[in-house]
């Protein structure tokens, strides 16, 4: 499909665009697609940009013996102020299902980085709390992420642009829970 995309079609690689923006540009209206092309290039960018970040992401916490999902679940209970929260909390923040929180819970506190306690008015309930191990994870991560010549470093300098970019989007769509002063 690339060679049909490439095909007789200048690039203008040599000025710097986009072959990606060009390709389908130039060809949205020449193939008689309805519509404007930019909510698919809007697609396509977001998921290559996050496949890009993916990569560099899993190569930085390959080294530091981290999943991407223990680095998040490890990094907000870092955040908490009391280093814990319930796995459904967890779950909840995380976008995740409760099994992949409860699994990574079980390599992380495997590892050393998290433990379980009971919740202190719920007796059916546990908290997962980060470990001086998992806080010491967490900022090494952190340095490793912000390094400048490590696998996000392409990336140097745009990170907060990127989020204030997709911010607006993300919010339409309903991503981010209203906060309840006074919730716990």
């Amino acid at each position: 499909m690339d060679d049909e995309l490439d095909s007789g079609l200048d690039t203008g690689l040599d000025d710097g665009a986009d072959p990606l923006v060009i390709g389908v540009r130039d060809r949205w209206e020449i193939q008689g697609l309805q519509g404007e092309p930019w909510p698919f290039l809007a697609i396509c960018a977001v998921g290559r940009l996050n496949q890009l970040l993916n990569k560099a992401l899993d190569t930085e916490l390959k080294r530091l013996d981290l999943t991407r999902t223990g680095y998040f679940l490890l990094t907000t209970l870092a955040l908490i102020p009391r280093g814990s929260a319930r796995l459904s909390t967890l779950g909840r923040f995380l976008m995740m299902h409760p099994t992949t929180v409860k699994l990574t819970v079980d390599q992380l506190e495997a590892a050393g980085l998290v433990g379980r306690t009971r919740h202190p008015r719920d007796r059916r309930a546990t908290l997962v709390e980060i470990t001086p191990a998992g806080r010491d994870r967490v900022n090494e991560a952190g340095m490793a992420l912000g390094a400048p010549g490590g696998a996000l470093a392409p990336f140097e300098g745009t990170h907060r642009e990127v989020f204030e970019a997709l911010q607006p989007a993300r919010l339409a769509a309903g991503d981010v829970e209203t906060l309840k002063p006074g919730a716990s």
